[in-house]
């Protein structure tokens, strides 16, 4: 019995070795070689975003457009016995450049009809040099008042009315005047007085607020270019604002 009992348990012993060896084949070895089988790798695909492009919008072009006026477009400036009738006028409706860094494409302004295609050409060439503009409006905006039009500081040319201070015509009465920015380029009294308050602070022509004129600079050689003289070249007044076709 006792020799059959440790028969036994050799058998026992062995089996258990057999089974041990099994188990340790199924991959947890890493000496086993010819039985394990191997897990190829992953492969990542990385996308690689198309480059981002930002295109910059396209400023507008200048554009202009010259157009007869009658009577009933001038209700405020003009009226009998002004020395130009509304046939001999123009209204050119253009593109200028905005204070507000943008173009602005409902510019308006009434003059004399020899003189438009000329003012063309120099207010293209001041939108190209991105010369500022507060507004560009005929004085009919403002019942043809001149001063409450400077108190918009708005750029204007024809208004049938007397020099300033004169019993003579103003050259605006024949649309042979433009007056620019009129707030930062103010008409200045022999005296020194400006009348517009919110103006006197530009009575300092060392001020390089955009839209000042200088003497010199290019607003003043753009309308050099057709003839025109600036008003700042006056002796005693100073007219700032002021571009001519005779100088007065």
């Amino acid at each position: 019995m006792r020799g059959r009992g440790l028969k036994h348990g050799a058998a026992l012993l062995t089996a258990f070795t057999a089974a041990t060896a099994v188990t340790t084949g199924c991959g947890q070895g890493s000496d086993d070689k010819g039985t394990g089988t191997a897990t190829p790798p992953r492969t990542t695909t990385t996308t690689t975003p198309p480059p981002t492009t930002t295109t910059t919008p396209a400023v507008q072009r200048f554009e202009a457009r010259v157009t007869k006026v009658t009577a009933a477009d001038l209700k405020h400036s003009w009226r009998e016995g002004c020395p130009v009738p509304p046939s001999g006028l123009r209204m050119i409706q253009m593109t200028y450049w905005g204070m507000d860094e943008r173009p602005h494409p409902d510019g308006r302004l009434v003059v004399n009809a020899q003189a438009a295609d000329d003012l063309v050409k120099v207010f293209r060439r001041l939108y190209d040099m991105r010369y500022p503009i507060r507004r560009m409006e005929p004085v009919d905006a403002y019942k043809g008042s001149d001063f409450d039009s400077i108190e918009a500081n708005n750029t204007s040319a024809f208004n049938c009315r007397n020099s300033t201070g004169g019993t003579r015509w103003s050259q605006h009465a024949y649309g042979l005047a433009v007056d620019i920015n009129p707030c930062e380029n103010p008409y200045v009294s022999s005296s020194g007085e400006v009348a517009h308050k919110d103006c006197v602070k530009f009575r300092n022509r060392q001020r390089r607020d955009p839209g000042v004129i200088h003497d010199g600079d290019r607003v003043v050689k753009a309308f050099a270019s057709i003839g025109w003289e600036w008003g700042g070249h006056w002796s005693g007044i100073k007219d700032y604002q002021h571009f001519s076709s005779t100088g007065r």
